[in-house]
């Protein structure tokens, strides 16, 4: 298995090896992609991940604001951000060793199989000493991104991640309108506990909590049955263009394919992977330098793991039947979703709230209008798609879980009124902080 991810991470890398490597931005993306990959081998669940890169880009960012006055420390706008202490003089290292490093660094101390990025800092090691860098500053430099790495793991250690595993096992709630576990695996809930992990620039998590969802009802007049006959009426005949969308915005962690008496595991990135790759291509694209690069990767790795917390509390307030539940008992027994339904609650659509919210966030820092192509997908045999702008992604992203048969449509759109308000919210909390929009 390590053989098979330093392989696809070597494939997918050949481009930016060949690209000359004083340009320190370029180192950004593969640590960046380092971590999805090492999460796609662990399959991290979606709010786990979001966790994840926030905390590895933390680290990076506290040293760029260190060393660029232009760039405010995260303690103006991140809660409970811990006073990172650097006693190295500025001079005395190279901040974008250091931040790129940490990223790494941050990475193989959390994540669950983090040793397999010990290749990736063996790689930029080797690559700095082919360009000549004195071995002092590389060493100063590491030595920096190690001690910030302790320090922010450090802190992670007090949002209450490592509690979860303490709480009383979640159990299905009884009556007909709740969630249940569905095929082909039935796998437990997800992360019902979410909600007391501290986020990371909001107030709490129940700061943004929608209205309630539309009543169950299994009466054929009602307004909850119109929900799930829609999904049922749009996965009959589907155009080639809902199939595309549903496909490139599935990214499930962790699917499962049955054949007989055998079950297959299929990974994909997370919508949280998905966007940072996004966030990726917007920096080169835009030509950001790599501090204001660094910033733009954490705020929007800080704004998905805010979005997580405040959808995953209502999640497991609603409890909410998914549709394929409803329609295999009311409408019809025999019917799939075109994509597999995520093992928890229905209300709200997690990527829909996430995917607005972190593209508010983007639009704030680099524009309305910003048209880009994400190939975030390519890597799964799924073609890019071009884009005009990151609210038209997030909308597409939005409605691809009616088509994808997982989601009724109230949740969808009360999902993207809440991603708007989280995103408003910590676009005030950047403005008042004196972080400026990023665009050249």
């Amino acid at each position: 298995m390590r053989k098979w991810f330093l392989g696809l991470l070597l494939l997918c890398q050949l481009g930016y090896a060949q690209r000359p490597a004083a340009d320190f931005r370029d180192r950004i993306q593969p640590a960046v992609f380092a971590l999805t990959m090492v999460m796609l081998h662990d399959v991290v669940n979606p709010p786990a991940a979001a966790r994840y890169y926030a905390y590895c880009t933390a680290g990076a960012y506290e040293i760029v604001s260190l060393n660029n006055p232009d760039i405010p420390r995260g303690n103006g706008y991140m809660k409970s951000y811990p006073n990172v202490v650097i006693n190295t003089k500025a001079g005395a290292y190279d901040h974008r060793i250091a931040a790129v490093y940490c990223i790494l660094e941050t990475g193989r101390l959390m994540l669950p199989s983090g040793f397999m990025l010990e290749e990736q800092q063996k790689k930029l090691l080797q690559e700095l000493k082919k360009e000549k860098i004195k071995t002092s500053l590389i060493d100063s430099s590491i030595a920096v991104a190690k001690t910030v790495a302790l320090q922010i793991v450090g802190w992670s250690k007090a949002d209450s991640y490592n509690r979860l595993s303490a709480r009383l096992r979640y159990t299905p709630v009884k009556g007909e309108g709740y969630w249940y576990p569905t095929p082909p695996a039935y796998m437990e809930a997800v992360e019902p506990h979410w909600k007391t992990i501290r986020p990371m620039i909001i107030d709490t998590c129940d700061e943004f909590a929608p209205p309630p969802p539309v009543p169950f009802s299994k009466d054929t007049a009602s307004a909850f049955y119109a929900l799930g006959k829609e999904v049922y009426t749009v996965s009959l005949k589907p155009s080639q263009e809902e199939l595309t969308i549903a496909s490139f915005w599935d990214c499930n962690p962790f699917a499962v394919s049955t054949a007989g008496h055998m079950a297959i595991g299929f990974k994909k990135i997370t919508p949280g992977g998905h966007w940072m790759n996004i966030a990726s291509i917007a920096a080169a694209k835009a030509g950001l330098d790599f501090d204001r690069s660094i910033l733009l990767h954490t705020l929007t790795a800080m704004t998905e793991m805010d979005a997580f917390i405040s959808c995953w509390d209502e999640k497991y307030r609603s409890n909410r039947i998914r549709p394929e539940t409803f329609i295999n008992r009311y409408i019809d027994i025999k019917w799939k979703p075109l994509l597999q339904t995520p093992p928890f609650p229905e209300y709200t659509s997690g990527h829909s709230v996430m995917s607005t919210a972190t593209a508010g966030v983007l639009t704030y820092l680099l524009g309305d209008g910003v048209a880009f192509t994400d190939d975030s997908e390519v890597m799964f045999g799924i073609p890019a798609r071009n884009f005009s702008s990151f609210m038209q992604a997030a909308n597409e992203a939005a409605i691809s879980r009616l088509y994808g048969g997982i989601h009724y449509r109230d949740a969808i759109e009360k999902g993207q009124d809440q991603g708007k308000k989280i995103g408003d919210k910590i676009v005030g909390k950047l403005q008042a902080a004196g972080v400026k929009p990023v665009s050249p």
